[in-house]
């Protein structure tokens, strides 16, 4: 009696073990190829224009169930000191302690928290943005995740496309100069425009 008790137990877990197996294999991990993925963003300048600009580091790591895409998740972490506007001046300013003050913080991080769908080839993916010592949530706007492909060298590759907007006085940046004509110098909507390349972990 207890030898077929076992027995069925055993059998039990293998059945479950092996309807897991196609579940599991739908799960995979990806990682940001930073020589082909970009995190820029633009701000108001002087009330006319908007300034761009672009971070050129950053590593982080995308799990994705594509079974369950609600089940996926990503982070990411960014090199604040490599900001770039393409104006030298402007850019020490920007990493210095009126702004992003880079030797006190020299990383921003995202972690999501939830992904939903939001249509075909839409997510929607909240998760904390911790910068210049503040953590607050924030809703990606994410467009496509492509198929995978594969590149000459053999790696499996995808790519993703994301946005959103931030208040930067909420992560306290607050710096800016009063116009004589009034308005401000610097505006306070950042809008941040994210795009991915992902190769597949071995």
């Amino acid at each position: 009696m207890k030898r077929l008790m076992v027995h069925r137990l055993v059998s039990i877990f293998t059945a479950a073990f092996l309807l897991m197996v196609p579940t599991l294999a739908l799960a995979s991990t990806w990682n940001i190829d930073a020589d082909h993925s970009s995190i820029g963003f633009k701000v108001r300048h002087l009330m006319v224009s908007n300034v761009k600009g672009a971070f050129g580091k950053v590593t982080g790591v995308v799990n994705v169930d594509d079974k369950d895409i609600t089940k996926s998740s990503a982070t990411a972490t960014i090199d604040t000191a490599s900001i770039d506007t393409g104006v030298a001046k402007r850019d020490a300013h920007l990493k210095s302690a009126d702004f992003l003050d880079v030797e006190k913080f020299p990383t921003m991080t995202f972690a999501s928290t939830k992904v939903a769908g939001n249509g075909d080839d839409k997510l929607k993916v909240t998760g904390n943005l911790t910068l210049h010592g503040v953590t607050r949530p924030v809703v990606l706007d994410v467009e496509g995740l492509s198929a995978e492909v594969k590149d000459p060298m053999g790696n499996l590759r995808r790519g993703a496309s994301a946005s959103t907007k931030i208040n930067r006085k909420d992560y306290g940046l607050t710096w800016n100069k009063a116009l004589e004509a009034g308005g401000v110098a610097v505006g306070d909507e950042v809008t941040i425009n994210i795009e991915l390349e992902l190769i597949k972990a071995k």
